[in-house]
């Protein structure tokens, strides 16, 4: 390949000299063309990412056919429609696309094998927000390359480089959910965490670890249990928690739908909710309020996410980066909420 000289900016041409193909085939990439072998797309994809090939969010891909008006909507991938946070998610999305005249298109990436990326470059989008979907750094550097800006929320591993993410305080959402049980006289305590591969798990299992280790109310013990973010496999982790440690008299379970596979794992045991074993999640989730007892969670505002995505979305998309350089990581905060799923430790 040669050099690119120095101060000029990379072109397809030089992508395509890099990928061994032709300026119209690369150009198809960027369009989510269908007539491209995997092996050419991926390829192109590479070269994209070596060369830094990279155009402003709003602007036409070189040699693409015109475009007859601006685009009038956003797309929005995730890998669920089904759940209260999918449907709180989309909300979100909804209203503040609405808010600016702007529609929503749903794209499920819930197979790995799913060419999703392809399917929004094929779309005239003004930009894509991202929920629970990892994008690779191969599938964020085509979309950049193709001026599709891209908002993460909640991304399950580290952001790409440059990546703009919506998140909320998850280490501050499992401090608080420690401290609370503490302060109830709680010292045997178990964790249901989702995915030990996910960061958000990850930040909510080591907030609640180090509001534990460094509690001056008393020494507490930490065990912890993977429940994947399923009800009924939160229960199974539960039985294991209380299986280990049958003294547990606290549970925090990150998400209210594991919390319910928690509940349904005390009462196969006997054990009451909070006479015997307090329980707290996470989420704040419609759910939360119908259970009997009403569920102790960490609020997170899950429609304000969607919202702040696409806010952040339409920033990115008008290309001034004065705006949107001091905001591409936005965390909003969380809080307790206190309900009868939680009481003071039973005594020895």
């Amino acid at each position: 390949m040669s050099p690119r000289p120095a101060g000029t900016r990379p072109t397809l041409a030089l992508v395509a000299e890099a990928a061994g193909t032709s300026v119209p085939t690369v150009s198809k990439v960027l369009r989510g063309g269908t007539d491209v072998s995997a092996e050419t797309r991926a390829r192109v994809m590479d070269a994209v990412q070596a060369v830094g090939y990279m155009r402003k969010p709003g602007s036409k891909v070189e040699t693409a056919p015109d475009d007859t008006g601006p685009s009038d909507f956003i797309d929005l991938v995730v890998t669920h429609f089904e759940g209260s946070w999918a449907n709180l998610v989309l909300a979100g999305v909804g209203r503040e696309a609405a808010a600016a005249g702007l529609d929503v298109v749903l794209t499920l990436a819930d197979d790995p094998d799913i060419d999703w990326v392809s399917k929004v470059l094929r779309r005239r989008t003004i930009g894509t927000v991202v929920a629970l979907v990892d994008p690779t750094s191969r599938q964020f550097n085509t979309l950049t390359a193709a001026g599709v800006p891209v908002v993460l929320v909640e991304s399950q591993s580290t952001p790409p480089p440059g990546a703009a993410k919506v998140g909320v305080a998850n280490w501050d959402g499992g401090r608080l959910a420690a401290e609370h049980l503490l302060l109830l006289g709680h010292r045997r305590l178990g964790v249901i965490a989702g995915h030990a591969r996910h960061i958000y798990s990850r930040a909510r299992v080591d907030g609640f670890r180090a509001a534990a280790d460094t509690s001056n109310l008393g020494r507490a013990k930490v065990s912890v249990a993977y429940g994947a973010w399923e009800t009924d496999r939160a229960a199974a982790a539960t039985h294991e928690l209380l299986d280990a440690d049958p003294r547990i008299t606290g549970i925090f379970a990150c998400s209210d739908p594991m919390a319910l596979g928690v509940y349904a794992a005390l009462a196969e045991r006997g054990l009451r909710i909070p006479d015997d074993v307090s329980v707290v999640g996470f989420d704040d989730l419609p759910e939360a309020h119908w259970i009997s007892p009403t569920l102790t969670t960490i609020r997170q505002p899950t429609t304000e996410l969607g919202a702040a995505a696409v806010k952040l979305l339409l920033d990115l998309a008008k290309g001034d980066d004065s705006i949107v350089r001091l905001q591409t990581r936005m965390e909003l905060t969380t809080e307790l909420v206190a309900r009868a799923s939680s009481g003071p430790a039973p005594r020895p």
